[in-house]
């Protein structure tokens, strides 16, 4: 543990004042001066609870001799729950935005106050730009109307409570431990959400009022984006998904969608199969069985990822463990995919005084949660292959 200085802080609590000692070490929280991990809980308390080394002895019943005590007896303790609250939200959000999420970083994120939208789009007008004699007015562009409609959200949250116990034994690391565990048990739950959309698992694609599937791979359908027998071996394989993009025509204008592929996601089977296509600094193209060429690798633009959770959510609906590990994605996921969200992950607390501070000796209980939904923005931004 980092040896934060509470004398100092106490006197900087004295002669600053609650609001900007707060602040200052919100601050450095935020910004990674300092860490949860830095924090003494008791330490703390006596720090910037006014007498704090006698209210935290009083958290003793023992050494209170009166046969009634009265159980905060006036202590403002606002300043130690919002410093306490500022600490467990960062390791919340610290676990919540743990590096194996790796779909709750690659989809757009859209802020919204409903549960449940219509995303007004305008219809692309194709080449539609007309000549204009001179001297003549120009035409007006025709619109079309054209909308998506996203699921309906849902609240995600968990409590994790602060024990008059916690404060007096200073069971700091207990503290953070809970507030790790409600943090990564939010964000696994939107990284599965996210994942079960983007793997096709769940299909939520509803346009102009007609809900469609997130891929198809028939001849006829809407949009063809699924490709069977197309193993990730080598940049042939990355060729064969791309001609699905080149492919790909708009419904309005039946022009060509320009998209342009930006990541991969792969099963951990073939994490080495995909650095070899995707990260080598050069590739051997075969012009004939006795001639090739060494060239510049021109996939290394794509971003890489790899995902357990992706792998154990296909078997999980069903898919063979060894049909599932050949899976593969790639496409432009911020153009297919979002997290509609009415809000990111917060953390609020209770007051003071409650009936589980008597009842429980539970001195304050801090909320975290998180409400959204992930949504399919357009299907034909990515191409799910298969072995």
């Amino acid at each position: 543990m980092n040896t934060l200085n509470y004398k100092e802080l106490k006197r900087q609590f004295e002669l600053d004042g609650a609001a900007r000692t707060v602040n200052h070490l919100s601050e450095a929280l935020n910004e990674g001066q300092l860490a949860p991990e830095d924090f003494s809980i008791r330490d703390l308390a006596e720090a910037v609870v006014e007498n704090g080394s006698e209210w935290v002895r009083s958290l003793d019943p023992r050494n209170n001799t009166s046969a009634v005590v009265s159980e905060s007896d006036g202590v403002d303790l606002t300043a130690f729950l919002n410093i306490s609250g500022q600490i467990v939200f960062t390791k919340i959000r610290q676990a919540y935005e743990n590096e194996a999420f790796v779909l709750s970083k690659a989809v757009s994120t859209i802020p919204t106050r409903f549960s449940g939208e219509k995303i007004p789009g305008i219809g692309r007008l194709g080449d539609e730009a007309m000549e204009v004699a001179p001297g003549m007015p120009y035409p007006n562009a025709g619109l079309s109307e054209e909308y998506t409609e996203t699921p309906e959200t849902v609240k995600r949250g968990l409590i994790v409570p602060i024990t008059r116990e916690a404060i007096f034994f200073d069971r700091t690391g207990l503290i953070l431990r809970r507030a790790e565990e409600a943090g990564e048990a939010l964000g696994l739950n939107k990284e599965k959400r996210i994942l079960d959309c983007v793997l096709g698992l769940t299909n939520t694609y509803k346009f102009n009022g007609s809900s469609y599937n997130t891929y198809y791979s028939a001849p006829g359908s809407p949009w063809i984006n699924a490709l069977a027998s197309n193993e990730l071996v080598d940049y042939k394989n990355v060729d064969k998904a791309e001609q699905l993009f080149a492919d790909a025509l708009d419904p309005t204008t039946g022009e060509p969608i320009l998209i342009q592929p930006k990541s991969v996601l792969v099963m951990p089977a073939y994490r080495f199969a995909a650095a070899r296509t995707f990260l080598d600094g050069e590739v051997t193209f075969n012009l004939s069985t006795s001639q090739s060429i060494k060239t510049r690798n021109p996939l290394r633009h794509y971003d890489v990822m790899e995902s357990a959770l992706a792998y154990r959510r296909l078997v999980a609906s069903g898919v063979s463990a060894t049909d599932a590990k050949k899976y593969w994605y790639l496409g432009d996921f911020k153009k297919a995919f979002a997290y509609m969200e009415n809000w990111p992950i917060t953390v609020t607390r209770s007051g003071a005084n409650s009936d589980a501070d008597f009842e429980r000796d539970i001195l304050v209980r801090y909320k975290a949660s998180e409400r959204g939904v992930p949504a399919v923005l357009d299907p034909r931004y990515v191409v799910k292959c298969t072995g």
